[in-house]
């Protein structure tokens, strides 16, 4: 039997098929196409045996046969097999043969419906034709193997041919270089959806219309318009990070689609440049995301004796900064979780000032009240604060303003300004992130004691 060489090939003088291949060359081919497509060498050998069976049916085979290669990658020969499956009425329908004089084209419009298992009445679905190149009837399968039962699977072998024609040779090409591509997407597909929801580095490859294809390594995946930053301009060769959203399996590769406005993309660079999250003494609890503008961050830690802020801002704000840089600015409130929903809530509203929290647990509505000068503050350009702050904590979140500056009751809410304040700066100091300067305070107090 020829080398696979011979195949691609079929004139070779009979001291070249004498010549023992060994695993020079020939290993060192398969080793490298193994690495280069990234497949196992399994599936190479595999796609081998296949084209050289494709190449033997075709010139020595007849149609319809099931004919399997064993492939020898030390001597880089094969041998061949026909295999046929034990059948009986049960599994087979045994028709006898047609007149003479039947019209052809009907007889093969009827055999093409009954194949894909329809009837002319469009009955109830037959059963295959019986086949004698793939089938045996159980009496001939005992003459082979005494023990045969319905549904053996017989082999025979096959004898040896050396002569290949160009069409063979054509066919074994063409069968090798679709059994690799679909090794290669697959072996892709595998790879890619084992980081689905990860964030990867890429380079942009081109840009179609308002679709960016980015490089990722071994495949090219998309950013579509609704995955892109608003503010965001790409452009040919510029390097980005991106998250990538889904993996699926096409027939040119796998259809990978990514995103820059994902919320877990945030979750994700931050575990990236933060140790304790990475290792888990830090965990994020919740994540409220506008792409592009504002980001709300909710992290608890779960050993005493760690800032989880402070983790994550890193000394002079050198951890979120990063952060912040890779998001083209996006602002970043980093905030401290909290058991307690009212306390969590008055947090998410920084940097607004809250003097009171009243929750109703059955509608799940927080009203906040807030001093009048903060109401705006509160609620935000264009409502983002407050919005971003009931998508954090999961609240309808309702907010109220109170005028301070008059005596009676707003006096009173006044005072009680002054102590929710105060009980936020000494949670300050355990790492809450709502930001009440002890100066604002302190002013405050001077100037009630001079009005008395």
């Amino acid at each position: 039997m020829r080398k696979l060489g011979q195949i691609r090939k079929s004139r070779k003088t009979e001291d070249e098929d004498e010549a023992p291949k060994g695993m020079g060359d020939f290993g060192s081919a398969i080793s490298a196409l193994c690495e280069e497509k990234g497949i196992s060498k399994e599936k190479v050998i595999e796609t081998i045996a296949a084209a050289l069976a494709a190449a033997y049916k075709k010139d020595y085979g007849k149609k319809g046969q099931n004919i399997r290669a064993e492939f020898d990658e030390v001597s880089g020969g094969a041998k061949f097999y026909l295999v046929k499956e034990v059948v009986d009425e049960t599994t087979r329908e045994f028709v006898a043969e047609k007149e003479e004089g039947e019209d052809e084209e009907k007889k093969s419009y009827v055999e093409r419906r009954e194949a894909q298992g329809y009837t002319e009445n469009n009955e109830e679905e037959k059963l295959p034709r019986f086949n004698p190149e793939r089938d045996l009837t159980l009496e001939q399968a005992i003459k082979i193997k005494k023990k045969a039962v319905v549904g053996d699977i017989i082999e025979t072998v096959l004898p040896e041919e050396k002569d290949y024609g160009r069409v063979a040779a054509q066919t074994a090409k063409q069968v090798i270089i679709q059994r690799i591509r679909e090794a290669e997407r697959d072996s892709m597909f595998e790879e890619y959806k084992t980081k689905e929801g990860e964030v990867i580095s890429g380079v942009v490859q081109r840009v179609e219309g308002r679709n960016v294809f980015i490089d990722i390594g071994k495949s090219v995946g998309v950013l579509f318009p609704g995955e892109q930053v608003e503010r965001e301009n790409y452009r040919v060769g510029q390097r980005v990070k991106v998250y990538l959203a889904k993996v699926d399996a096409g027939t040119k590769g796998p259809g990978i689609t990514l995103s820059r406005v994902h919320p877990d993309m945030v979750r994700r660079l931050f575990e990236l440049e933060v140790p304790e999250i990475f290792a888990g003494t830090v965990e994020i609890k919740a994540i409220a995301r506008e792409a592009g503008e504002r980001t709300k961050v909710a992290v608890a830690s779960t050993e005493e004796g760690i800032d989880p802020i402070g983790s994550c801002v890193g000394q002079k704000g050198t951890r979120v900064q990063a952060i912040i840089e890779e998001l083209g600015g996006e602002k970043i409130d980093i905030i401290l979780w909290n058991e307690d929903q009212a306390k969590f809530i008055s947090a998410a509203l920084s940097p607004a000032k809250v003097l009171r929290v009243d929750l109703n647990d059955v509608e799940k509505k927080a009203t906040v009240v807030v001093p009048e000068e903060q109401l705006s503050l509160a609620i935000g350009k264009r409502g983002q604060n407050v919005r971003l702050a009931a998508k954090l904590t999961g609240w309808k979140i309702d907010i109220a303003g109170v005028n301070t500056d008059e005596d009676g009751v707003e006096k009173a809410e006044s005072n009680k300004q002054e102590t929710v304040n105060s009980e936020h700066q000494e949670e300050k100091k355990d790492g809450d992130v709502v930001e009440v300067a002890a100066s604002e305070v302190e002013e405050e107090k001077v100037k009630d004691k001079t009005e008395e």
